[in-house]
């Protein structure tokens, strides 16, 4: 069994956990060592540079140069003491990575020598290449000016001996070229939005921070099984292999003992977290064989962007000290559960007010009801951009396929505060309400909290669902950047708050009270969302034909999805609330078309070279094997009844081997072909829909007849690890 299985297999013998020493400390002691933080920006920086910087973080007031310096001197002096030789400006091109670039320290004296140097100039910004970035369009490769700039309002961090920066990434002419870019931009859409419309109930409210809590899924395979699948190493997700026997159908891996191995290292990629100040809540074991989640405490949207991107980074190269590979991929096995990375969003006031939290009393409850239809509103008429923010060639896979939401965004609120909203839309008047309609309407809002009292339940099918205090976005993909999502979904929220604001200062014009107001329109925003709200079984076959009478979309391709990013309606919310500019809008929707019909292409590759050099060749061996058996058995037995009765099966065999290695063949071909047709396509879109409808339904049916084969060729023979070993492997 000369085959990379073998090897495989063989290493994994005898494989041992990695311990690292633990420190001997509690958390508390060590946490946000590596990060440059209030306090030790305090004992770094002088009084006049620490306040400059506070104002810059907390009002966004720019920095001076003079005063740039003063702060590149004090992070140098500390990145030095704790180790730093170099420093790098972090940021999120449109890869869904992170990218960097190191710089020494060092800068040469005249006599020679060399001396530590770091001023404000190269702390504020810098002028990476950006012709090898994801541009779609907004910058021509021989163009290579772009630049990175200080987000003063995520801490700089150090890992290993290098100081990151966090930064966003703009291009010469001024256009984002990142993530982290239109990420602050909606987050201050949304500030602003929600400031205005809470001081309808309070008017000390100065700020609103939209928060994250992610949960990011991922499965671990030994680092031996993974090298020896090409599919998994190029693709990230297994292009064949038949089902194991048993895999998740016993729900015996759920919440089960983690397994000395992986605790080892989930300890270990922990510690450098707690590190790097990412505040880890969470760990457990998943649904599937080897698939895990690691969760946080949550905190300000940017930072936690920027925490779960760096968390991904530590877990590759932890899993790596510990002979593991980590898979993001949304659906790296068939048949079983993928992984999603669960977005839990809210909003929080400077008063310390959570506006998806129910108050004590009618005003604070009035509030709660405000933001919550209006982010049903938003989403509501935003809800093909909101699915085209997480639909990826990855993705694809995961959405409807049974253990994620499907592709189709309704809003699981619950039965108790459905009936609350089903009861105000009954008891709001469209006229003028009497003093007993005002009286009623606020005893029952008064009583929220007592009925959402452990009466909202989780809802697994539901994409974007209420869980009693935010909405939990579901169905975010493992490997996603949560800035796609977060974009959208501040953008919309904004946008829709401000329309709120707009229609009710119409109604108090009109000389209708501001409660009243409010009531009315909240009212017919409780009729307008009927539609998408839904609290079953979103998987089952009638909710898909319920959705199609209520006009729900219902969008499973990424060519399809991401026309919804150049509606009127989006552009509009992008361009009003200064998130993203058309043209911005437009290179997006191309990098995206781009990364998909790059990812497919790579999948055809990779599985066109798998058939023809491992597994038709196998096939061939083996069915040559049987041809030889066959011929010796005859000439033991000549061509008589018993020859017949003993080959019969043998001949059977043979026959299903050579059917499933001609139409691996043939079909393999017929994808290179339709691929090539597709590769002369020029046009962005129609060359990621002939991808999509041309070459992406050959991997399955190429998959199909090699995973027939998986059955019948003798295992010995067989050249790659088989699903039973690489989700079963410790």
């Amino acid at each position: 069994m000369a085959t990379l299985r073998f090897y495989a297999l063989k290493e994994l013998l005898g494989r041992q956990p990695l311990y690292i020493d633990e420190p001997g400390k509690l958390v508390s002691d060590y946490f946000g060592k590596l990060v440059f933080d209030k306090p030790k920006m305090q004992k770094y920086l002088s009084k006049e540079a620490y306040n400059h910087l506070m104002d810059a973080i907390e009002k966004g007031t720019r920095i001076d140069r003079k005063m740039a310096d003063s702060i590149a001197l004090g992070m140098k002096s500390w990145a030095l003491d704790n180790g730093a030789t170099h420093y790098t400006h972090w940021f999120h091109p449109l890869t869904d990575a992170t990218a960097e670039k190191h710089d020494a320290f060092v800068n040469t004296t005249s006599g020679g020598g060399v001396i530590e140097s770091f001023s404000g100039s190269l702390l504020a910004q810098q002028e990476p290449d950006a012709s090898s970035f994801p541009s779609g369009g907004i910058r021509n490769t021989f163009e290579a000016r772009g630049y990175t700039a200080w987000d003063v309002s995520s801490p700089a961090f150090i890992v290993g001996t290098t100081l990151c920066i966090p930064t966003i990434f703009i291009s010469y002419t001024g256009e984002a070229l990142d993530y982290k870019t239109p990420l602050l931009k909606a987050l201050a859409a949304l500030d602003k939005a929600a400031v205005d419309v809470c001081h309808y109930f309070d008017k000390n409210v100065s700020k609103v921070a939209c928060t994250l809590g992610w949960e990011q899924e991922y499965f671990l395979i030994d680092e031996a099984l993974y090298l020896a699948r090409p599919d998994l190493v190029l693709t990230q997700r297994t292009l064949m292999g038949h089902q194991a026997s048993k895999d998740q159908q016993l729900e015996d891996h759920y919440f089960s003992s983690i397994p000395e191995r992986v605790i080892a290292f989930m300890e270990d990629f922990e510690r450098e977290a707690y590190l790097l100040g990412i505040p880890l809540k969470t760990r457990h074991n998943e649904v599937a064989p080897n698939q895990f989640e690691v969760a946080p405490i949550f905190e300000e949207a940017n930072l936690a962007n920027d925490h779960n991107q760096l968390v991904m980074d530590i877990m590759k190269r932890i899993a790596r000290k510990h002979r593991f590979a980590i898979l993001f991929h949304e659906k790296p096995f068939k048949g079983i559960n993928g992984s999603g990375k669960h977005n839990n969003w809210s909003m929080l006031t400077d008063t310390g007010t959570n506006l998806l939290s129910p108050g004590k009393n009618p005003r604070t409850n009035m509030q709660f009801l405000t933001f919550l239809l209006n982010v049903m509103k938003a989403v509501y008429e935003h809800q093909d951009l909101l699915l085209a923010s997480v639909l990826s060639a990855s993705n694809m896979h995961r959405l409807g396929a049974n253990e994620a939401p499907p592709s189709i965004i309704s809003i699981f609120l619950g039965y108790e505060l459905s009936k609350v909203l089903d009861e105000l839309e009954e008891s709001v008047p469209d006229k003028k309400m009497t003093p007993d309609q005002k009286t009623s309407i606020k005893l029952n809002i008064g009583k929220i909290p007592e009925i959402l009292l452990d009466n909202t339940d989780r809802n697994r099918t539901s994409p974007f669902a209420f869980t009693g205090n935010r909405f939990e976005y579901r169905a975010v993909g493992s490997s996603a950047n949560c800035a796609s999502a977060m974009i959208v979904l501040n953008t919309i929220v904004a946008n829709q708050l401000k329309a709120f604001k707009k229609e009710v200062d119409a109604l108090i014009e009109k000389g209708i009270k501001k409660d009243e107001a409010i009531l009315q329109t909240l009212k017919r925003y409780i009729k307008e969302t009927k539609n998408i709200r839904f609290d079953g079984n979103g998987y089952s076959a009638e909710w898909v034909e319920e959705a199609a009478r209520r006009g729900l979309y219902n969008i499973k391709s990424v060519p399809e999805a991401v026309h919804a990013y150049m509606k009127e309606k989006a552009v509009k919310a992008f361009t009003a609330n200064d998130v993203l500019s058309e043209k911005e809008l437009e290179a997006r929707v191309e990098v995206e078309l781009e990364k998909f019909t790059k990812k497919i292409q790579i999948e055809a590759r990779v599985l066109g070279d798998l058939s023809i050099n491992h597994i038709i060749p196998t096939a061939v061996s083996y069915m040559n094997k049987l041809i030889e058996n066959v011929q010796g058995l005859k000439d033991v037995f000549g061509e008589g009844e018993d020859f017949k009765e003993l080959v019969g099966d043998r001949l059977e065999l043979i026959r299903k081997i050579s059917s499933h290695i001609h139409s691996i063949k043939e079909k393999t071909t017929a994808m290179v072909n339709e691929r090539k047709v597709a590769n002369k396509e020029e046009d962005a879109h129609k060359k990621a829909e002939l991808y999509n409808t041309k070459v992406r339904p050959y991997l399955d049916d190429i998959r199909y007849h090699i995973d027939k084969l998986e059955l019948i060729v003798d295992n010995e023979m067989w050249p790659l690890p088989k699903y039973r070993e690489l989700l079963f492997a410790r």
